[in-house]
């Protein structure tokens, strides 16, 4: 079993390398401040450093279950399971579904890879089109397996987001089957126009809804989510208490304290969504400057922007590119079936823009070497 490509090559950079690797938000807008209050107010209280519920602080819960009836997806404490970052969501999820067959989209997320292949769920792909899965690949393989793994909000690493026609009839070939969806959704709060509809609002009792705060507060607090109905919430909370009994209750009891003011967080995801889209706006227009050869789509939100040269093999590319402090990561980590050598994942959020411009001019003049 290999260990995950990306935290590989998180671990062998340094303070001078340029990184469009790693998933990183952007550390100068965490609202360090606001949490520092929020850690005051909570270290006093001697509840907070004891053990808690392995399904999460009920506060927190609460809170989390009242984003989603404000969407107008009904949803109380009791569907909501509290886990050590999306991470463990899928990690617990995989060891439920252990030995059985799931049905992913080509490329996936590689993290999500890894823990499948893990835990031996036999993998089956569908490619990805414009404006979501490609429907008919799709239902093919459902049919078989009836458990499914998608990223329909600026899907990682393609950046591509689902269609409501394709979200509809995702939903409908999963109800027909009676099946599951496990919808991962760590990127849909950082959409640059629009929010869209999550598929497991339309298929409530046949779907896992995985949330995160790791992209939109910070990463290092390690709270994610699974959102289902109770009875298949009962059935995880026996994987969730046999890793660590609960999540740390300290980020748990902070982050509660922080989303007592709802508009805080609001006004916090705003300043994000329109920082991330002036930083892809900046990012594009330095690819087209420098990189005219590199085909991309770009991004309507989340973190990344993902494209293909013509003939170049990006692996070989990033070899070079490591020689002069650059990374980012080879299209081909995220695909079930290592393929596709030309292409490129980049990260745009974590890096200035200084270093935006240096690194690509970087990888074009690797290009040319």
């Amino acid at each position: 079993m290999k260990r995950s490509f990306i935290r590989e090559i998180l671990e062998a950079i340094d303070e001078e390398t340029i990184s469009f690797a790693g998933g990183l938000p952007n550390s100068l807008l965490f609202p360090v401040d606001d949490l520092k209050l929020s850690a005051n107010n909570i270290l006093k209280k001697r509840d907070v450093w004891q053990y808690s519920l392995s399904n999460g602080i009920k506060s927190l819960r609460k809170k989390i279950a009242k984003q989603y009836c404000n969407e107008g997806f009904e949803t109380s404490a009791e569907n909501i399971l509290i886990t050590t970052g999306s991470q463990q969501a899928l990690y617990i999820l995989a060891r439920h579904f252990q030995n059985k067959s799931i049905v992913l989209e080509d490329p996936s997320y590689l993290g999500a890879i890894n823990t499948f292949k893990l835990n031996d769920l036999k993998m089956k792909t569908a490619p990805l089109e414009s404006d979501g899965i490609e429907l008919k690949a799709f239902e093919k393989a459902y049919e078989k397996s009836k458990l499914s793994y998608l990223i329909p909000d600026f899907q990682n690493p393609s950046t591509r987001t689902y269609s409501k026609y394709k979200r509809e009839k995702v939903a409908k070939i999963v109800e027909k089957n009676n099946g599951l969806l496990i919808e991962d959704s760590p990127y849909t709060e950082l959409y640059f126009d629009e929010k869209n509809k999550s598929i497991s609002s339309l298929i409530p009792n046949n779907s896992f809804h995985l949330g995160s705060f790791s992209k939109t507060l910070c990463p290092s607090l390690r709270i994610g989510w699974i959102r289902a109905n109770k009875k298949l919430i009962d059935e995880l909370l026996v994987i969730k208490e046999s890793i660590d009994l609960h999540s740390c209750g300290l980020s748990q009891h902070l982050l509660n304290e922080y989303l007592k003011n709802d508009k805080k967080y609001q006004n916090h995801l705003n300043i994000l969504r329109k920082y991330y889209k002036e930083k892809s706006e900046y990012f594009c227009e330095q690819l087209d400057k420098y990189l005219p050869e590199f085909v991309y789509e770009k991004p309507k939100g989340g973190m990344f922007v993902y494209g293909e040269f013509k003939d170049v093999d990006s692996f070989e590319l990033l070899n070079k590119c490591m020689k002069k402090k650059v990374v980012f990561v080879p299209g081909c980590e995220f695909y079930v079936k290592n393929k596709n050598k030309n292409e490129i994942r980049f990260n745009f959020t974590n890096s200035s823009l200084e270093d935006i411009t240096k690194g690509i001019k970087i990888i074009a003049q690797a290009l040319k070497s």
